[in-house]
């Protein structure tokens, strides 16, 4: 059933080869749910103020929205898309936002 749905077979792979690179997947962007709070966080904007309101930073929402939106989109992806790619934040952009945009804004 999974081989019909995702075309696996037509793509020259198994379904055991992609549950495998599933897991490697999984635990090489589960970084992100750690440090996208520390990077978004801890930086306030021009008035001192964290992501979420208030002098002090709300790391837990982070960290839940980061990983809410990283599994939505990537279930979508594979459901709607049929095709096998992990999407989440970038880390680069991330650090871009917090230390050059989120300093001027309010």
């Amino acid at each position: 059933m999974l081989d019909s749905y995702f075309k696996i077979s037509e793509r020259g792979s198994t379904v055991g080869r992609e549950v495998r690179g599933g897991l490697v997947t999984f635990f090489t962007m589960a970084y992100i749910v750690v440090l996208n709070p520390l990077i978004i966080g801890y930086t306030p904007d021009k008035y001192g103020n964290f992501i979420g309101g208030g002098k002090t930073p709300h790391i837990a929402l982070i960290a839940a929205a980061t990983a809410l939106v990283a599994g939505v989109l990537t279930i979508l992806m594979g459901v709607v898309g049929r095709y096998p790619l992990a999407l989440a934040t970038g880390l680069g952009l991330n650090t871009f936002v917090a230390v050059v945009i989120a300093k001027q804004m309010s």
